[in-house]
């Protein structure tokens, strides 16, 4: 695999620099200052891609490209912006990107009850905690009709939870479960997020894969094109929140999107962590089972408090917690291998260590919650051991 590290811009307290040091081979970025659903100017393209080979990398992923809401609802300028989705995969493509991440999670992207939650042994890592986060939901956000989403002994619970809340952390949860991506504008005050919610009433999961498999139907052929290979991440966590749809969150989800959008250009993101939140995902054989169609893995685990569906989770040590990473990187190994044997031009696969505790000097540091410099480059190291122990020729994955 191609080692990659994400990088949100100037305002990335772990530089790039940090990333090479760490062994990373390339970078993942975006311009998430460039308003959502707005071409992507190609002057402020190429200022990134200097900025990344000024720390001696080069830019290899775009993650993300955002989708607007617009385009997942289907109303107001949903056309428009998909035009320019479209018109900035043209640029990207004249630029030399290859492969662009995207989501299509409706108003919240990864969401976290707590964004540096303190571990057995001191470290700092990401938790979302149900109780939580339904204390959140009927509480403070009090979205119309929450209640009913939960069973009467959640419901309970997270009432006791609300109670025992001081003003603090209240302030926080509304912060944290509301925060947009680093780097960016994005983020919900309360009633924005209550606005944001109502826009999706009518919109089930059903109506969502139809706006899904339309927006495909319109990029993938442009993809196509200019040789770029588009990649959906899954949700996160991967489940229904606030009365909003999930649609890809199992391996039959990406099936459904794949049969429909048949295309090589149109492809996965696996991502161990977002899929490895739910007790029912095999992420050994969803890398299997999907293997030809993956374009770019996020390599993470958590560990689930408990194997209901939703749960509570942590981001555990990418050695750690539910997922059997040695398995997920075998099967990636192999398809390379196979790919390489074809001549397809893709055949290293980009990588990149998802998230990270913060440990050591990352407790000082103060960089975006979940990418620490130290918790990732431990990350790496191990993942990378594992590939590198897998390639040899005398396990049978040699290339």
């Amino acid at each position: 695999m191609r080692h990659t590290w994400r990088w949100f811009g100037p305002v990335d307290k772990v530089t790039v620099r940090d990333a090479a040091q760490a062994g990373a081979e390339g970078i993942v970025s975006a311009l998430h200052h460039i308003p959502t659903g707005a071409v992507w100017p190609a002057d402020e393209i190429e200022k990134r891609h200097q900025a990344i080979r000024d720390g001696g990398l080069f830019w290899d992923v775009v993650e993300s490209v955002p989708v607007s809401e617009d385009i997942k609802t289907q109303t107001g300028d949903w056309r428009e912006h998909v035009r320019n989705w479209q018109e900035t995969l043209h640029r990207l493509s004249a630029s030399g990107i290859k492969t662009v991440c995207y989501n299509f999670m409706p108003v919240l992207d990864w969401t976290r009850t707590d964004l540096r939650w303190e571990t057995k042994h001191g470290a700092k890592a990401m938790r979302f905690d149900l109780t939580d986060f339904i204390a959140f939901d009927i509480h403070i956000l009090k979205r119309p009709g929450a209640a009913q989403d939960y069973p009467e002994r959640l419901q309970e619970e997270a009432a006791r939870r609300f109670a025992s809340l001081d003003d603090a952390r209240i302030t926080a949860l509304g912060k944290n479960i509301g925060a947009g991506l680093p780097g960016s504008a994005d983020g919900y005050t309360l009633d924005q997020l209550l606005e944001k919610l109502h826009t999706y009433q009518g919109i089930d999961a059903t109506k969502l894969q139809s706006h899904l498999v339309d927006f495909l139907s319109e990029v993938t052929p442009v993809a196509e094109r200019v040789g770029i290979n588009i990649c959906a991440h899954p949700d996160d966590p991967p489940w229904p929140l606030l009365g909003l749809p999930r649609i890809l969150s199992t391996g039959d989800d990406y099936a459904h999107m794949l049969r429909q959008v048949d295309s090589r250009a149109n492809g996965v993101t696996l991502c161990s962590g977002s899929l490895g939140a739910r007790a029912d995902n095999d992420l050994a054989e969803i890398a299997t089972r999907f293997a030809d169609r993956i374009h770019f893995v996020h390599l993470r685990n958590v560990t689930r408090d408990e194997d209901t569906l939703p749960c509570s989770f942590f981001e555990d040590e990418h050695m750690e917690g539910g997922t059997d990473m040695v398995a997920v990187i075998a099967a990636l190994v192999t398809e390379e291998k196979r790919r390489k044997a074809e001549g397809r031009e893709d055949h290293q696969i980009p990588m990149r260590p998802d998230h990270g505790q913060e440990i050591l000097d990352d407790l000082s540091r103060g960089a975006q919650p979940g990418y620490p410099a130290i918790g990732r480059l431990k990350g790496l190291a191990e993942l990378r051991g594992i590939e590198r122990a897998l390639s040899h020729s005398q396990f049978g994955l040699g290339r």
